[in-house]
Order: C-alpha cells, then sequence, then structure tokens
C-alpha cells in the first residue's frame, strides 16, 4: 500500500454533509463485482467463506486522518464484521463479500476535509462511524485565493552555479496576479501558465483508462527564472559539515503574493538559494560514509530529482560537484553529462584535488569457473554506466581518453566472443563486450583503479528436469510495510505462506531453494539485495501481493503482473506471468519493467510477482486458503520450469 502524506492548502473548507442511507435501498452481498477473472476457460473462483456473527464495522483503509492523493474518486476498503450485512458510505450502497469484506469507489466529496458517514445493518443490529480523511490535492470552489504548498518548486536548501538559471513554480489560482517579494523589498513577476493541474503519478502508471491520463485543467503554475540570485538564509556549505539552517530562515524566505481584484494571498515560499563559488569541488562516492557497513557500496544515480534510477556508481568513484537541490547532488560525469547523487552519499575530498580524468590502455579478459572477468585499467576511479544487450554489454566510461592498443582474450574461454571499443567522445569511451549466447548476470566493481567487470556464466540445465540441481533464491516480500487486505490479512504474512508453498514445490522437483526470511520478522531491503548478490543463487523470486495507489479504481485495474528490471530477468517474467495467469484465472496486466529494489540486482535474473490484489475481498480470502496459496506457488515453479527449459542444451 503507498505510504500517505499530509498536505493542507491555505484556505478554509467546510465539512461535506453526508445523507443517511434509505431503509430500502437494497445492497448486494457475496462477491466483489468484477474481480479480474475475464479470460474464457479461466480456472473456477475459489469460495469466500460465509461469516457470521455480530456487526464490527472498521475502515481497514485508508486510516482515519490520513490524506489521500487522488482528484474526485478514490477506494476505501474495510470489513462489516459479518456477511449478512448491508453497508452504505455517504448514502450509497456497497457490495459485502460473504465473510464481510467490502471495498469502495467512491465520489471524494469537494472539500480539503473530507467525511465519509460509513452505515451497516443487519435484520436485527446497526453500527455507524464517521471516517474522515484530508486530501493532497485540492482545487476549492468559488472565487477564494489558494496555492498548494505542496506544489513550491524548488524548496528547501540549494546552491546554484551563477551561470545557470533557477526556474521556480507552484501551482495556485488561476487568473491571479503573482510576484516574489525579496527581503530587500524587490518583486519578481510570476507568469501564469495554464495546465497546473498534473495527473497524479500513481494513476499514471497504474490506471488502465485513458480517459483518466487527461489532466483535468482548472488550475494554474506560475513561475520564474532567476539567475545567480541569491534567497533567504545561508543554507551553509554544499557537502560536508553544518547545514546552514539559520534561526530566521523562515522569515527570511522570499513572500510570495497573489492578487485578483481586491483580495491577497502572501505565504512564505520555503527556500534557501546560495550561489556555487567557481572553484572546482570534486567528490568521491561512498554510501557508507560512516563506515558502519551494511551497505552495498554503490550509489545510484538518476536524471533528476526523485527520478528512476540510471545509474549505479561503485563506491570510490570520483567526479565534480555541479549542484546541489536539498537532498540531492548534480555531479558532473563528463563534459557533456552529469548526474543525481544522494547527498548522503557525497564526500568531499581536498581543495585542489584534480578532476578525475582517466586513460584506457589495455583491455584483458581472464576465465573463472562460474565467471569471465573484463578488465580495464584506468588509473582513476571515473563514473561508468553499463548498458544491456541479450547478448552484450556496453561499458560507458566518462571521463575517460582511449588509447588501447592491447585487447587480450583468455585461452579456451567460451563466454567472451569479442570486445570493441569507441572514442565517442573527447573524453568519453566505450567498450562493447559480445557473449556467445544470451547474458546471464554481470557484476561492477573495482580494484585499486582497475574497473572489473565480471560476467556470469549461465548454469548448465538438465532439458529433463530443467529445475534439478538449480540454486533458487525465494524472498517472501515485507515487511515492513507493505499491503493490508480488507479483514486485516497482512502483505508480509500472505507472502510468506506462498513464498515457503514455492519452496516445497521447488525441492520437491530437485531445486536447492532458499527462503531469504522464514518468520514473520521485519527485514529490510539493503540486507535483501546484499544476500541476493552474495548467496550464489542462479535465479531470485520475490513474492508479493498487489494494492493501487489512491485514485485508481480497483475494480477495473486488478489482476496479475510480474516485474523485471534487466535484460537478463525479461524472459524469466514473461515466462513467471503466462504461468501465474494460467493458475490464477485473473485478469492479465502483463510484464511491466519497475524500479525496485528487488529487481536491481545485476548478478542474476530477478524478478518480483504481483499474483493477487490484497484489497479485492476475494482474493484476500483466496490468500487465506491453502487452494490459493498453492495456485499462486505452482504458477511461480512452472514459469521457472519453462524459462530453464527454453535455456538447456
Amino acid at each position: 500500500m503507498p505510504p500517505v502524506r499530509f498536505a493542507f492548502l491555505l484556505v478554509l473548507a467546510a465539512t461535506a454533509c453526508t445523507a443517511a442511507p434509505p431503509e430500502s435501498t437494497p445492497v448486494p452481498t457475496g462477491a466483489t463485482p468484477d474481480p479480474g477473472r475475464t479470460r474464457p476457460g479461466a480456472p473456477a473462483p475459489i469460495p469466500v467463506p460465509r461469516t457470521e456473527g455480530p456487526i464490527s464495522l472498521r475502515v481497514t483503509y485508508p486510516p482515519a486522518g490520513a490524506a489521500i492523493d487522488a482528484r474526485d474518486s478514490s477506494f476505501l476498503l474495510g470489513t462489516t464484521g459479518t456477511g449478512d450485512a448491508r453497508l452504505w458510505i455517504n448514502g450509497m450502497p456497497v457490495p459485502v463479500a460473504a465473510n464481510g469484506a467490502w471495498l469502495a469507489w467512491v465520489p471524494l466529496p469537494r472539500d480539503s476535509l473530507m467525511r465519509f458517514d460509513v452505515v451497516a445493518r443487519t435484520p436485527t443490529d446497526s453500527q455507524r462511524l464517521v471516517h474522515t480523511l484530508s486530501r493532497t490535492r485540492w482545487r476549492p470552489t468559488g472565487r477564494a485565493l489558494w496555492v498548494d504548498p505542496a506544489s513550491f518548486v524548488p524548496r528547501g536548501r540549494n546552491w546554484v552555479r551563477a551561470d545557470e538559471p533557477l526556474r521556480l513554480q507552484v501551482r495556485a489560482t488561476p487568473g491571479a496576479a503573482a510576484w516574489l517579494r525579496l527581503s530587500d523589498g524587490r518583486r519578481i513577476p510570476l507568469v501564469e501558465e495554464q495546465g497546473g493541474d498534473e495527473v497524479p503519478a500513481g494513476v499514471r502508471a497504474f490506471d488502465r483508462d485513458p480517459a483518466n491520463l487527461v489532466p483535468a485543467g482548472g488550475t494554474s503554475r506560475y513561475v520564474t527564472t532567476l539567475t545567480n540570485q541569491v534567497l533567504g538564509a545561508d543554507p551553509g556549505p554544499p557537502v560536508g559539515n553544518g547545514n546552514g539552517r539559520a534561526k530566521d530562515s523562515a522569515t527570511a524566505a522570499p513572500l510570495l503574493e497573489l492578487v485578483r481584484g481586491t483580495d491577497t494571498l502572501r505565504t512564505r515560499w520555503p527556500l534557501q538559494v546560495a550561489i556555487l563559488d567557481s572553484a572546482l569541488r570534486v567528490v568521491a562516492l561512498d554510501d557508507d560514509a560512516a563506515g558502519v557497513g551494511g551497505t552495498d557500496g554503490i550509489t545510484i544515480g538518476r536524471a533528476a530529482p526523485g527520478a528512476t534510477y540510471h545509474w549505479f556508481f561503485a563506491a570510490g568513484t570520483r567526479a565534480v560537484l555541479d549542484r546541489r537541490q536539498e537532498n540531492d547532488v548534480r555531479v558532473r560525469l563528463s563534459r557533456d553529462h552529469e548526474a543525481w547523487v544522494p547527498a548522503s552519499d557525497v564526500q568531499p575530498l581536498p581543495p585542489g584535488t584534480w578532476p578525475p580524468l582517466a586513460r584506457a590502455r589495455s583491455i584483458t579478459v581472464s576465465a573463472g569457473p562460474d565467471r569471465a572477468i573484463v578488465r580495464v585499467p584506468l588509473g582513476e576511479r571515473i563514473p561508468v554506466r553499463v548498458l544491456e544487450d541479450e547478448q552484450s554489454l556496453r561499458l560507458e566510461l566518462h571521463s575517460t581518453h582511449a588509447d588501447i592498443d592491447w585487447t587480450r582474450y583468455a585461452p579456451g574461454d567460451t563466454l567472451v566472443e569479442r570486445i570493441d571499443w569507441s572514442q565517442r567522445a573527447a573524453d568519453e569511451t566505450e567498450v562493447s563486450v559480445h557473449l556467445t549466447g544470451p547474458l546471464w548476470g554481470y557484476r561492477l566493481r573495482w580494484e585499486g583503479t582497475d574497473l572489473l567487470l565480471e560476467v556470469r556464466r549461465p548454469p548448465v540445465v538438465d532439458r529433463g528436469h530443467p529445475l534439478r540441481g538449480r540454486h533458487i533464491l525465494v524472498d517472501p516480500g515485507h515487511p515492513p510495510a507493505g499491503a493490508t487486505g480488507p479483514t486485516g490479512l497482512r502483505e508480509a504474512e500472505a507472502n510468506l505462506a506462498v513464498a515457503r508453498e514455492v519452496v516445497r514445490l521447488l525441492e520437491h522437483e530437485g531445486a536447492r531453494a532458499e527462503l531469504m526470511r522464514d518468520a514473520d520478522v521485519p527485514l529490510e531491503l539493503g540486507p535483501r539485495v546484499q544476500r541476493a548478490d552474495t548467496s550464489g543463487a542462479e535465479l531470485l523470486v520475490s513474492i508479493h501481493n498487489n494494492a493501487l495507489p489512491d485514485g485508481i479504481n480497483p475494480f477495473t485495474n486488478n489482476g496479475t503482473s510480474v516485474f523485471y528490471n534487466h535484460v537478463p530477468s525479461l524472459p524469466l517474467a514473461r515466462a513467471v506471468q503466462a504461468a501465474l495467469v494460467e493458475e490464477l484465472g485473473l485478469r492479465d496486466l502483463g510484464v511491466a519493467r519497475g524500479d525496485l529494489a528487488m529487481v536491481r540486482p545485476t548478478w542474476l535474473p530477478a524478478i518480483l510477482t504481483e499474483g493477487f490484489f490484497m484489497i479485492v475481498p476475494e482474493q484476500e480470502a483466496a490468500l487465506r486458503t491453502a487452494e490459493g496459496r498453492g495456485r499462486y506457488a505452482r504458477g511461480v515453479v512452472e514459469g521457472i520450469r519453462r524459462f530453464l527449459a527454453a535455456r538447456a542444451p
């Protein structure tokens, strides 16, 4: 279940009014409508057991007081405690499953503070509760001026070059005059742009209805661009000790003013901006700056703050600090390329340190029993990016000159077919490693200032018994976090039960199967990823069950899906997805590439399965049964079998 965040607009709103349900309104009971089974010939649904007893009304999600990110409708889920109850939310009938679970898709009251009147009745009992929520995006009706405080970009502490423009934007009332008032009294006008009401990210990613992907309109974005302009209190040094949070930073922040007719709205823009001096700041990247261990030795890089992972820099990589925006630092990789990395991973090097510039002079391939090792001596730990293809790997070496006279291959090696290189730009070199067969896995690391690309040899698969002897790591996703079903079934609990059955079936087929965890205890993502990389396992499957972000209709968007991240994992994801759809009979949501921690390891094919939807009552009920968990496990194991069989000699 996605985390919820609280945000309130700078206007007051009236409380929503709700009507009590009429006594005569009929409400269907039993299974929820459209649970996702749409394929002809799909397996029969697993019956939902009937629960009888007194009403025990509960809203499981969203929790009371939560802020939800949705435009006009969203879902609530919970239980009446009995399948004999009828249910209404704000006077609208809601189906109740045989076990008392319910899932509702409801219109949102047009207020920042939303009240939902939830009523359950049986012939002999009734119960009522008022569930209050807020929203992160809300456009007030009427003519009151308003500003969305969550839309200030940028915010917090920022350091920019004197010659680089800084764009400021905020979402607010259409048709107003807007400007930024600085501490010295100057006013900087903001320009109004239409289309400030953007589609929520969750809707973009998961809603299958194209009509919901169109911005609603009716709001504006106000923007301006500043160059060589200090704003607010001094934020301190861009790296190193001290955060520079002055006591008067709030009052020193620039003041946003909106005026329309006789109405005026003023609010502080939570922003501090300092200008970087012209001195080069060479930094080293290290995800374990405190030296406590337990990290993977990788700093992730993004194309923009908050964007998806794009680079994976080994500890010790050097680059030039170019800008900082709150907790993200931009580093220059080469003359024409840059990346954003976490500020916590950036360690300043002594003043006067020369910017990294490597020289590649040779390439050597050595052969090991389970890998081939491509060694590129560089003399500097420069930024590197790996690009994958089905049967090759390309290394982008930033800040590097190529002077490669020698490329030496390992005698008798059957994995590396050939290596090519080219000087793509004055300070960028590309090395291409072509393989004799499909890529299985790889690892990039530094040995001193030598770059080592370790390419994993595929396992030898027995065509008649493809699972026999294979080493497979099974990860029961969560805790911490995870979704919760209407009756309170926790995803971590359901995932573990399915994973245990997967391991049992794999071992029955002769595989060596390992559980990432075998108890209902929290296990953070870092140790999970580290174990996947060091366990020696040949495949990784992370077992999950799904939910949706706020604002997406669960009746039309639930089903089965499998996620992957790297090219070698795609065939495995497709094979497991096909087998799961056959076993579960739910809507086929397809295979998707996802920026998820458990599918990012590169040393082995890794996938993450989302079999059932926890928030759909009948699918949550199926996970409580041995039959439902068995179907899920059989689908996973059959998909792995098909993937391995296709790679047998």
